[in-house]
């Protein structure tokens, strides 16, 4: 067995480790040459197992404020921010719009504000539909 899976190795370009052969049949036991082994690669009775991807664990720690380097615009960029509180504040709206909270023709004016950088968070996005009684109150 120890042979065959050292001819299987080579000829399959691998390690012997990943050398899988079929422990039903017993005429693999009896091959000795490089054809034979072939011929049961061919067959299927000897195959090549896959190879494992390696799992990458990369621990991050965080940095304090001493290992900082470059301002904090450098190190999150000004549109990196301004996109992840706009597509919050359009999500948000577009919940009221689905729900169907908000007033008529109301939906694309919030939107351009939202789009002119108006609204400083969702909060605040909500504390001025609430204001200019622009939402429609909760039937509860």
């Amino acid at each position: 067995m120890i042979l065959q899976k050292k001819l299987a190795a080579k000829i399959l370009k691998c390690g012997e480790n990943r050398i899988w052969i079929d422990p039903t049949n017993t005429k693999v036991k009896q091959a000795i040459t490089r054809r034979d082994i072939r011929r049961f690669i061919k067959e299927g009775f000897i195959k090549k197992i896959p190879e494992k991807k390696a799992i990458k664990h990369e621990e991050k720690r965080q940095q304090k404020m001493g290992s900082r380097k470059g301002s904090k615009g450098a190190r999150r960029g000004k549109k990196t921010r301004w996109l992840k509180i706009v597509r919050s504040q359009r999500k948000l709206l577009k919940e009221l719009e689905n729900k169907g909270q908000l007033k008529p023709h109301v939906y694309r004016t919030v939107y351009k504000l939202i789009k002119g950088n108006f609204f400083r968070s969702k909060t605040h996005l909500m504390s001025y539909l609430k204001e200019k009684d622009l939402v429609k109150a909760d039937k509860k």
